[in-house]
């Protein structure tokens, strides 16, 4: 059995906001592109927030604005330090492109924070971004003025609400996580004792799958993230029960079952009843994924002579199915990009697995990670920016997140034990 089959997405609390558009200074947005693997890096500084009298959350505002940021690879941004987070320091002088000037104010509603953008270069202000809530969605508003500039700066809304599901060990068995992308406030999903792999979010987020041998078998179930007390088995046949890919309504997905002894591909819907089986003892047919409209789905196969793994493409209209012709003689864990442009995917290069990324055709394929360990269960980010994937460096496994360009591979958060098989979520409402 092909170990590198196993491909490893969201918990969604919906809070109401009042979003009032800064109209002065929103005539102009900075849209970069920052795919291009030569541009430089917008250097960005998020002093200490202006507060009412008596408030002392400024630089926490700001702390938080800076790690939201920083996850988008495009940034860089300059530590406080550098500054002591005052708001009138000689930004030239720092090489700062754009600062972050933020405000906090009591509200009717509990707390009123707004963001304006200052361009260095010409000591204007660009677009704002004010919010209304209750003190208890501080944070969220904190994050959503982030994910909001982004998109003043890019077009695309950025992803520091979003969440990432994973398996860590740090108990002494492998369960189920799941945390925010800045990794703060991980909730174990599973308490199984028993190993679980490749969690996977429904499109709503709402939901999260998962298989776990707790009963020994490889069994499949899906769990409400808006609860903790309760999972619902998906499907317990005999066999391999793994790794769905769902649909859009996220009523049936796409599973590996080996009920008849050969790994073969499944549609199923959310009671876990077989609707049609989509591959028929063609070889090993593991990792599922769907593009966002549900039109096509990629998934690894060993059914060339070679009996190595390769990506395949199944057009979900016709049935039909035709092999990634990507050049490399090894390939699996594909993943759709969210737009459904490219395809991400393990590829084997001299004894070591790394990332790559192909048009959705095969074209234009180039190796994203390179260099010591092996990178395996790529998982793209809502924005088809980045890709969180699990990195294997002498027996200790933990979650990078990289640029599609190859830029700036880091480890997205450090805690006890192992991690692996990531998912990212989609955004919050």
């Amino acid at each position: 059995m092909h170990t590198k089959f196993f491909i490893p997405v969201w918990t969604a609390i919906t809070c109401l906001l009042l979003l009032l558009p800064v109209k002065e200074l929103q005539a102009e947005r900075l849209y970069f592109d920052i795919t291009a693997t030569d541009i430089r890096k917008i250097v960005l500084a998020v002093p200490d927030f202006t507060t009412a009298p008596g408030q002392q959350n400024g630089a926490a505002a700001a702390s938080l604005l800076a790690q939201g940021f920083a996850l988008h690879s495009f940034l860089d941004v300059i530590d406080t330090e550098r500054y002591g987070g005052r708001r009138d320091a000689s930004w030239r002088m720092l090489g700062v492109d754009y600062v972050i000037m933020g405000k906090i104010e009591p509200d009717p509603a509990g707390v009123m924070i707004e963001g304006q953008i200052l361009d260095v270069a010409t000591g204007q202000m660009l677009a704002g971004r004010r919010y209304r809530g209750t003190e208890a969605q501080f944070d969220d508003m904190v994050l959503r003025l982030c994910d909001d500039l982004i998109e003043d700066f890019t077009g695309e809304m950025g992803v520091s609400r979003t969440s990432i599901a994973y398996v860590s060990d740090g108990t002494g068995h492998k369960e189920v996580y799941v945390a925010d992308i800045l990794g703060r406030n991980p909730r174990q999903v599973t308490r199984h004792r028993a190993l679980c792999v490749s969690p996977r979010f429904t499109p709503d987020g709402r939901y999260l799958a998962y298989s776990t041998y707790h009963r020994g078998n490889q069994d499949l179930y899906i769990t409400d993230l808006r609860q903790s007390a309760t999972t619902t088995s998906l499907s317990r046949r005999p066999g391999m029960n793994l790794a769905p890919a769902f649909m859009p309504d996220g009523q049936t997905m796409v599973v590996t079952l080996s009920q008849d002894g050969n790994p073969d591909l499944y549609l199923l819907d959310r009671q876990g009843k077989i609707l049609e089986r989509l591959t028929s003892r063609s070889g090993i047919n593991v990792s599922p994924s769907l593009t966002s409209d549900g039109r096509m789905l990629a998934f690894a196969s060993d059914r060339t002579r070679s009996g190595r793994p390769r990506v395949y493409i199944m057009d979900m209209q016709t049935r039909q199915t035709r092999l990634l012709q990507n050049g490399l003689v090894e390939s699996s864990e594909p993943a759709w990009s969210p737009q459904g442009d490219e395809i991400a995917f393990t590829g084997l290069v001299d004894g070591r697995y790394h990332l790559f990324i192909s048009d959705r055709n095969g074209a234009n394929v180039r190796q994203v990670t390179s260099g010591r360990g092996d990178f395996e269960s790529p998982t793209w980010s809502p924005d088809g920016r980045q890709l969180a994937v699990t990195r294997k460096i002498g027996g200790r496994s933990e979650i990078c997140v990289v640029g599609k360009n190859g830029r700036d591979i880091r480890v997205l958060f450090r805690v006890q034990g192992n991690q692996s098989y990531p998912q990212w979520s989609p955004r919050l409402p």
